[in-house]
């Protein structure tokens, strides 16, 4: 295989309740074998992430646990390069095989997201979501399905390599190089975002009582990539919510910035709502992997 692309749906904000993976495996630019199946996240399903994805409790009755598919999931990724789109999926895996005190399984991944931004630049005024960067590419799908998801990232892969010319062993080198890079490197206040982070392009805020003082986690933030600000709004990608305001998540207590991040999610934007604990777990793992 060149390579496999992973996706994951999760029953609520917790990040290891998956309730759903897909994998598409590309050998040669085509399809090659792809595999799905339902999770039983072991978990509650918030309304929310239902209405996004329309998997629910109904849905898993019955469907194996991760442990279950454990086997099959690591045989078929094999040894090739995992490809994710972002990395929420990569956490989405480490939090799950953690919490079932699995081995957590060791891959080469790879960023598809990064591997856009340092392809079409053009896309950076719209974001380089999914759905963005496959509108780019002419390319269609059933977003919010895990398989769907999957082979969509795959041809943003083959896309980004026929531009290119970069193979996938190329972009793992490429992706850990700056965007453009020939610009001169330059000291940056940590709510700016680095532009060399993982994470460049997500435009961030906090609410709710976090564990760590807001100033330092904007500060991790900004070095990992994130630009940190204040209010939600369309340009928002992702809402940190502390873990004690995640367990109200079935109540109505909910701060004003999430409201108003749900409100702007049911119309079209892609905001990925996370709990503090899983927001740090992506920037340790990211950070640790790029060496920031």
């Amino acid at each position: 295989m060149d390579f496999v692309v992973i996706d994951v749906e999760t029953a609520n904000p917790d990040m290891s309740s998956i309730c759903q993976i897909g994998l598409a495996a590309y050998s040669d630019g085509q399809l090659a074998a792809e595999w799905v199946t339902l999770v039983d996240p072991q978990s509650w399903f918030s309304p929310f992430n239902v209405q996004i994805h329309g998997i629910d409790e109904s849905a898993v009755r019955g469907a194996p646990t991760l442990p279950d598919v454990r086997d099959v999931f690591l045989d078929f990724v094999g040894d090739a390069v995992l490809v994710s789109h972002t990395p929420f999926d990569r956490v989405s895996i480490h939090q799950a095989f953690e919490s079932y005190e699995l081995e957590v399984p060791s891959f080469a991944w790879l960023d598809s997201a990064r591997v856009a931004r340092r392809t079409w630049p053009e896309c950076s005024q719209r974001g380089y979501g999914l759905a963005n960067v496959c509108g780019l590419i002419g390319y269609e799908f059933e977003h919010h399905d895990a398989l769907e998801d999957a082979k969509a990232a795959g041809q943003v892969m083959l896309a980004a390599m026929s531009v290119t010319g970069l193979s996938v062993s190329d972009w793992l080198t490429r992706v850990e190089r700056p965007i453009d890079p020939s610009a001169a490197s330059a000291s940056r206040i940590a709510v700016a975002g680095n532009p060399d982070g993982p994470l460049f392009g997500e435009v961030t805020v906090f609410t709710g009582a976090l564990q760590i003082p807001r100033r330092e986690a904007a500060a991790l933030a900004g070095t990992v990539g994130c630009d940190v600000v204040e209010s939600v709004s369309k340009k928002t990608t992702m809402l940190v919510v502390g873990d004690q305001d995640v367990a109200k998540l079935a109540g109505h207590d909910k701060s004003s910035k999430h409201r108003k991040a749900e409100d702007l999610i049911a119309h079209g934007h892609a905001i990925k709502v996370l709990r503090e604990s899983d927001f740090l777990r992506l920037v340790s793992l990211e950070a640790d992997a790029r060496g920031f």
